[in-house]
Parts: C-alpha cells; structure tokens; sequence
C-alpha cells in the first residue's frame, strides 16, 4: 500500500477506534457502577445472623453478629465460637494410690450426663456405685518405653497418653480434649468462656506456666504445665495421636508426662497459647495472696490442693473447694475477681475478691501496690527467696499497723427484691500486732455486706476489673460494699 492512501485514510480511522474505545470505558464503567451499588446498599444482616466456614469436624461451625466490614475497616462485630460443655471432652489422668483421697476434688466440679470424659488409671479401684465420677479406665501398658531419668517415675509415660488414649475412645462432636490431674478443680463454666474464643477447627495447645521461675527454668517457660490443666483442639490431638509414639521413644531422659507432651508439641511446630486462668500453684503455704490478686482472666483451675493451706482457715480441703463453688454457682464468670476502694473517712484501703475474701488495710495503698499478690505463700522450693516467683509480689505488711484484717465468705444468696447477689464475709478472728496509728482499727467491723449483679458477659468486653463503693450504713459493727461495673468517669482514686 503507498503511502499517500496511508495518510489520507489514517484520520477517519483513528476517530472510529476513539469512538469504540470511548464506548467500552463507558461500559465497564457503568457496570463497576452497578455492581458496587448492589453491595454498597444491601442491608446489613440482623444481630446473630449465623454463617457456615467450611469445617472438617461435622456440626462444627462458628457465627459472627453484625456486618463484618472491610480489612481496612474497623469491624463492627468479634468473631465468636460457640463451644459448650458438651464439646469438651475430659482426661484425668488419676494414681490409684491416691485415687481414694483425691476423687473427693473431682466430685466437687463433675456434673453426671452434662460433662463428658474419663479417668485413666494404673490399676483396678474398688468403686462405688452411683458417685459423681467420670467412667474409669486402664492406661494401655507403657513398658515398651524407656525411662532413664532418675529423680522421675515411670508413669509420666503413662500420664502423658491421656489426650491420645481418650481420643482413641471416640468420643463424637468433641472439639476440644482437656487434660488434668485427680487434684485439679476446674470452674467449667470458664473453662468454657476460654475455649469459646478460639477455633476449634486450628491447631492449639493452651494453658500456662508456673508461678514458681526455677520450674520454668527446669522445664520451659512455653510449656503448659499438667496439673494446672490444659486444651488440645481435636484436629491437634488427632496429629499428635499419629505421632506421640515415637515422639515419646526420643525423650526417656524427660521428668514429667507435660513435657513430655510440650517436646511432641515441638516436633508439631506447635507454641503454648498462654491462659493465666489454668493454674498449676507449684507454691505451699497460704493462696490467700494468689487468689486474692488473681488476673483479670477468668478463674479456670486450681491445683496441688492437698500441698497448699486449706482455701478457707477451719475447713477440710475439700469441703473448702466447694465452699468456693458455692459462689460460683450465682456468679461463676466474676469467682475471685478483685475490686479495689477506699473508706476516706477511716483511711482504710480495702481489697475485695468476690466470692471469696475481702481484706481491709490501715493507710492508703495505691492500686499499682494493691493488686500485686501478697507474700503469704512459699515457693517450690522452699529454700528460694521472693525473687523466685514469675511475678511480681510485695510483702503482706511493710508496717505491723498495715497487717490485713481478713473476712473470709461466709455464705452467698441472691435476692429477688433487689436484683443482686449478697454476700456475707466475717472477720477472720486472729492475733493483731499492737498499732500506735490513731485511726479507727478495722477490728470495729465484723460482718461485710457485698452487694454485686451478675455479670455473665464480662468476658465478651474488654477486660476491666469491677469498681468497688462503700455504702452508707447504720447498723454498727457491719460495712456494706456494692462492686460492678465502673460508671462512666469512674476512678479508684486515693
């Protein structure tokens, strides 16, 4: 073709394909229009709008509430799981040279057809028709594997089977295995609240350390430790049933039955999620300062309790275990949360833990003093000083005046007409050191009123201790407290 015919038929052309363009930009325009408008203005679902993730577990599934926006949005709803009783399955792993003494801690939190689980033994017990106790089972024998440490025992290998060995039970629409010893006490309630906010459907091993940092040293600071309890999702517990076998051949130099379990979880490539809830309390001596300042996190177990005081002074273990649960029944979600004020006009600083204790102190102590647990109790290793502990601690008294005047929970009810739960807490008759202060001694105060609603929720929140207010009172001898939510503005100030 010449190029004079090039030139004189190039501008028509090149105005034909502007056109054509210009066209399909309009088009797709228009539709990215449409399409975005679609989505833009589609109403949002109402609250508990359910939606299905594709699971491998059937029944398994999770829901959220409200619109879920954008990633470069903030969302206006928190994904949540709906984990309940019925999908924990339990692994208590028991000695029958105990079983006769401690099955007394497992009767207190056991709940016949609501709680699902076995205990795993070494040997056949003498049993008791209808107590309160999960079935019972013989671990599978143990002696193929070696066991070389010499300050151990040989069933740690035993202890350390029981996820594996009850998984092989199969169990249906477990979610979650909970291991634990013949002496734990788990609040189920809250083991509940903590499970509900993970998937299932993921790999996770959750518990915690110990308060005691030479044990943590000695074995691992990413290891849950056994006797405080801890979860395994049922998609891990099926990948470490595979392989614990010979997981368990590569560690006979290993002490305990957790790590044994924190060495397979290694070799999964599996890390500790931490809940401070579980407790293992390797401590002796008075949990009075532990329980007191427990950590804004639901109270999910309680172990070693045939090492440590009795909970409550004057009672059998056992008997002061359930005393504590008798609180928990109206309240489970607030069990042993502290709350702090101040009665100005005396110049008392009190410490309430619901459910349990209220401490009354002479002078004012500043929060940031107040919720660190006090020195009542010793360490594992008895002859390790206070810097031993993973925590922070201070002293019960840095002054004889300032010795904590202890009221002990003497009985919970709920009351109808007011629309809250009462509690009663009587002083804790003991010697006081003789104090020159001239203030009014709390020893004038013999009965405490606590006053509380329940709160249920408190845990789908951001966690937040409850305020505390003193209440006017007429009747001598008797302090009324009312503990709940902090209003807006509120501030425990000194």
């Amino acid at each position: 073709m010449a190029p004079s015919s090039i030139q004189h038929r190039h501008p028509s052309n090149l105005r034909t394909i502007r056109t054509s363009v210009s066209w399909v930009f309009l088009s797709l325009f228009f539709l990215y229009i449409l399409y975005y408008s679609t989505i833009l203005f589609e109403p949002a679902p109402t609250a508990g709008t359910e939606t299905t993730n594709n699971t491998t577990n059937s029944g398994n599934h999770f829901s959220t509430t409200g619109n879920l926006q954008s990633n470069c949005t903030k969302p206006e709803s928190i994904l949540r799981f709906d984990t309940e009783i019925k999908h924990i399955a339990f692994g208590i792993a028991a000695s029958s040279r105990f079983w006769r003494s401690r099955k007394e801690y497992l009767k207190l939190w056991w709940r016949r057809g609501e709680t699902r689980g076995v205990v795993w033994l070494d040997k056949h017990v003498k049993a008791t028709e209808n107590e309160n106790l999960p079935d019972i089972h013989i671990s599978g024998d143990t002696s193929k594997f070696t066991y070389t440490n010499p300050d151990g025992y040989r069933s740690a290998i035993r202890i350390s089977r029981v996820v594996s060995e009850t998984l092989r039970l199969g169990m249906e629409n477990v979610r979650w295995f909970v291991m634990g010893d013949d002496d734990t006490v788990f609040i189920v309630e809250n083991l509940v609240r903590i499970l509900s906010k993970y998937d299932h459907n993921q790999f996770y091993y959750i518990g915690t350390t110990s308060e005691s940092h030479f044990q943590n040293m000695l074995f691992s600071y990413g290891m849950a430790f056994g006797g405080g309890g801890f979860a395994i999702s049922y998609p891990l517990a099926v990948e470490l049933e595979k392989m614990q076998d010979r997981c368990l051949q590569r560690y006979p130099g290993y002490y305990g039955s957790d790590d044994r379990v924190h060495a397979c979880m290694a070799e999964l490539n599996i890390p500790l999620t931490k809940e401070p809830g579980f407790h293992q309390y390797d401590v002796h001596g008075n949990l009075l300062g532990l329980l007191s300042a427990h950590p804004v996190t639901p109270l999910v177990s309680l172990h070693h309790l045939d090492v440590v005081d009795p909970i409550f002074p004057g009672m059998p273990r056992a008997q002061g275990i359930q005393h504590l649960l008798e609180s928990a029944k109206y309240d489970s979600a607030s069990i042993i949360q502290q709350s702090i004020c101040y009665e100005k006009k005396r110049e008392w600083s009190i410490l309430v833990s619901w459910g349990f204790a209220v401490q009354i102190v002479r002078g004012i102590l500043s929060p940031r003093e107040l919720e660190m647990p006090t020195r009542t109790f010793l360490n594992w290793h008895k002859r390790l000083d206070y810097t031993a502990y993973s925590f922070n601690t201070r002293p019960a008294a840095r002054n004889p005046c300032q010795k904590p005047f202890v009221y002990y929970m003497s009985s919970t009810r709920y009351d109808k007409e007011r629309g809250k739960i009462i509690g009663i807490y009587t002083l804790h008759k003991e010697r006081y050191p003789f104090c020159k202060w001239k203030m009014e001694s709390p020893e004038t105060i013999d009965t405490i009123v606590v006053l509380k609603k329940e709160d249920s929720l408190r845990w789908s929140k951001a966690p937040r201790k409850d305020c505390c207010r003193v209440l006017p009172a007429n009747k001598k001898g008797i302090l009324y407290l009312l503990v709940g939510n902090c209003r807006e503005n509120e501030v425990v100030e000194l």
